[in-house]
C-alpha cells in the first residue's frame, strides 16, 4: 500500500485537523440554533459557541456531513480510511457509506473502508492513532482493516458531564432531569455503551467524588496498565490535570494526554465537562 496514496478521513468530532506523516482530513459537524450555525472546523471559536449556548433558551441540534462532504474529503486518495462519529447519535457513519459506494463505482481501481467507531472524541483519537500506526507500518490494506476493527473493541469512552442543558434542548433527557442536576452540583457519569449510544452509570456530588468515579470505572471496565488515556475537557484544564494524577496515581506506565475538545465535542460535554478515551487490556471486556 503506497502511502503517498493513502489518506486517513473522520469527521470533526474526533477533534483532531492535522496528522504527522500521513494524509488527513476532517468532515465539519454543524451545531445548529434558531440564531446561529457553528461549522466543527479548525477556525470556530469554541469559547464563543460554549458561551452562546450557555445562555440560549431555544432547541439545538447537530448536522452530520453529506455524502459530498466526504467525497470532497475523500480528495483523490487510492487507500481511504474513514472514521466517523457513533451511528446511533447521527447520520455521519450512513453519508460516509453513500460516499463510499459512489467513490468506488467512479473509481473502479481505489478502495474506501469506513468504520463506525461507536463513539467519539477522544476515543476515536485512540482510533486513528493506531490507523496512523498501521498504515506507516506499510501493512497491506485488509490487514489494516482487520486489526483496526479488532483494536476499536479494545477502546473505550468515559464522560463527565457538569451541565446537560444541551442534551435537554436537543430532547436526549428530560429539561427537569437537566435543571436538578445543575441546583444540586451534580456530575454525571457515564460511557459509551457497546451499541454507541451514551449510557449513564453514576450521579456524583461534587468533581472530586466525580474524578474519583472514573478511575472506579476505569478499573472495572478494564484500562490496562502501560495504555493510552486521551482526556479532552470542555474549558476545565484543572480537572483533567487532576485526572491524569489520579489515573497515574492508580495505574502504572499509563501514557496520558490532555486536551480541550473541539465544537462538536464541546456541544455534548458542555463547559466544564470531560470526555475520556482509554485502551482496555483484552478485546473481550
Amino acid at each position: 500500500m503506497n502511502l503517498t496514496k493513502t489518506k486517513i478521513v473522520a469527521d470533526s468530532s474526533c477533534d483532531i485537523f492535522n496528522l504527522e506523516n500521513i494524509s488527513f482530513e476532517t468532515a465539519p459537524l454543524k451545531i445548529i440554533t434558531s440564531q446561529k450555525e457553528y461549522v466543527d472546523n479548525d477556525s470556530l471559536n469554541v469559547l464563543e459557541m460554549v458561551d452562546f449556548l450557555q445562555n440560549y433558551k431555544g432547541k439545538s441540534s447537530t448536522s452530520c456531513p453529506n455524502a459530498d462532504d466526504w467525497l470532497s474529503a475523500f480528495g483523490d486518495a487510492e487507500n481511504v480510511f474513514c472514521v466517523t462519529i457513533t451511528g446511533t447519535l447521527s447520520g455521519s457513519y450512513n453519508s460516509a457509506m453513500l460516499a463510499k459506494k459512489t467513490y468506488e463505482e467512479t473509481y473502479p481501481d481505489r478502495k474506501v473502508f469506513v468504520l463506525d467507531s461507536l463513539t467519539t472524541g477522544p476515543e476515536m483519537h485512540l482510533i486513528i492513532e493506531k490507523l496512523q500506526e498501521l498504515i506507516t507500518a506499510e501493512k497491506e490494506f485488509d490487514e489494516v482493516c482487520r486489526e483496526i476493527k479488532k483494536y476499536s473493541k479494545r477502546t473505550g469512552l468515559l464522560f463527565m458531564l457538569q451541565s446537560m442543558k444541551n442534551l435537554a434542548n436537543n430532547g436526549r433527557i428530560s429539561p427537569i432531569a437537566a435543571k436538578m442536576a445543575g441546583i444540586l452540583g451534580i456530575r454525571m457519569v457515564g460511557k459509551a455503551s457497546d451499541k454507541g449510544d451514551l449510557e449513564a452509570l453514576d450521579k456524583c456530588r461534587g468533581e472530586k467524588n466525580a474524578l474519583e468515579n472514573i478511575v472506579k470505572n476505569l478499573k472495572v471496565l478494564g484500562l490496562s496498565h502501560g495504555s493510552k488515556v486521551k482526556i479532552a475537557h470542555c474549558f476545565n484544564e484543572e480537572a483533567g490535570k487532576q485526572l491524569k494524577k489520579l489515573i497515574q496515581k492508580n495505574f502504572s506506565k499509563v501514557q496520558v494526554a490532555v486536551y480541550e475538545c473541539r465544537g462538536l465535542c464541546s456541544f455534548y460535554a458542555e463547559k466544564g465537562g470531560l470526555l475520556i478515551g482509554f485502551e482496555k487490556a483484552s478485546e473481550t471486556i
